[in-house]
């Protein structure tokens, strides 16, 4: 049975998303939704930019943080679809010395003292969150601390990905690669292996390989100064309600920026990042235009990890039971297990700002939210979403 939509219970996303700005959880959002294609949702609620007073618009800008990851991955299985490498490679051969500082010893071990590697850090380590790097966090553990000072992604003038990688190799993991589903750098230094083998910067691949295709004409590293004013600000949220956290003028993303981020960096909007998502909710082809075989699609949405995020990562993300992880983004595997209305199968991603998206390849649905609320974990925006956007579902 084919799903419709009930465009009478359409109206609970537009109360629900009433309901984050006139509680003042957000200065501002935008929910799109598409079905087998066709928009059938696209409004939007709120301020972009609370100081200046002005609305979120069609064309607003927003940064991606971790919405990221599933472009950088696709730039990548383009090139191993040509042949520039194979998923079990190990990333040292394109960049030589990496993962030579071996592993973090744990416990209470200093950040110093590391072991071999079991084995090498492969492509496929870097597609699924495998490769034993993580993020600093606030466990103040040895070797997050160790990490958090060494800080490789530097806005000093000119630094690049290839100083920042560089910079990441004279460093141990965290664990050993395959031990774990660890969510960090790896699609960073991915971003770095794309580089080196095109001779490209990762923006420049993104360009001629996707944007261009999928006339995503407002999606890049940096704005420039015509994209300035259209901008969201970025916020957090304390006692007090509402903070702003970076001016929309943000200096991070104005161009040109040579810190290309393949983890984390982009700036877009709703219509381009549509254009993306609803490539991939087809299957990796644009209006008749394949931009990834299909193989090669299935395998990056479906689960890689051997296990969910409970049981493969380590306890501190044991709380995600039901959710695996492909080559670039999240897969549901299990939804009683992760208490999901979603279908097994769906898959997407979220960014540090509270922005997601998500394909249900059985209901036909693409979905996505763009805000700028940081951290993203603020409030339970997509699993709220997720449950107004499935109750729409005849």
């Amino acid at each position: 049975m084919r799903s419709e939509i009930d465009e009478t219970r359409l109206g609970r996303i537009a109360a629900w998303m009433d309901r984050q700005v006139d509680t003042g959880r957000l200065a501002g959002l935008a929910v799109q939704i598409a079905h087998r294609g066709d928009i059938c949702f696209s409004e939007r609620r709120g301020q972009r930019d609370i100081g200046a007073n002005l609305p979120v618009t069609d064309d607003t800008l927003w940064r991606l943080y971790s919405m990221t990851k599933p472009v950088t991955c696709l730039a990548a299985l383009m090139l191993y679809e040509e042949g520039a490498f194979r998923l079990e490679q190990p990333v040292a051969d394109f960049l030589p010395g990496f993962g030579q500082a071996g592993v973090w010893a744990g416990g209470d071990a200093p950040p110093e003292q590391a072991v071999p590697l079991a084995r090498p850090v492969t492509m496929h380590d870097l597609f699924t969150h495998q490769s034993g790097l993580g993020y600093p966090n606030a466990e103040g553990r040895p070797i997050d601390r160790l990490w958090a000072s060494a800080a490789p992604f530097r806005t000093a003038p000119g630094w690049t990905m290839a100083d920042a990688v560089a910079e990441m190799a004279r460093l141990p993991l965290w664990y050993q690669p395959g031990q774990h589903w660890y969510y960090g750098y790896s699609h960073d230094v991915l971003g770095r292996v794309i580089e080196v083998i095109t001779g490209q910067t990762l923006g420049a691949v993104m360009q001629d390989r996707i944007f261009a295709p999928l006339g995503m004409t407002e999606t890049a590293f940096s704005f420039t100064p015509a994209q300035a004013p259209r901008m969201a600000a970025c916020y957090g949220h304390g006692a007090e309600g509402l903070h702003q956290v970076a001016p929309a003028d943000d200096p991070a993303y104005r161009a040109p920026v040579t810190l290309e981020k393949g983890g984390a960096g982009l700036v877009s909007t709703m219509g381009d990042y549509q254009r993306f998502a609803s490539m991939m909710a087809a299957g990796g082809v644009h209006e008749g235009q394949r931009l990834i075989g299909r193989k090669t699609h299935e395998m990056m949405v479906m689960n890689q990890i051997g296990g969910d995020f409970a049981s493969r990562g380590p306890a501190h993300v044991g709380d995600r039971p039901g959710t695996g992880y492909g080559l670039g983004v999240g897969v549901l595997v299990d939804p009683a297990a992760a208490q999901s209305p979603a279908s097994p199968g769906r898959y997407g991603w979220s960014g540090y700002a509270s922005t997601d998206f998500w394909v249900d390849p059985v209901e036909e649905i693409t979905v996505l939210l763009m805000t700028q609320m940081v951290p993203s974990g603020t409030f339970p925006l997509w699993r709220e979403l997720e449950v107004a956007v499935s109750q729409a579902l005849a």
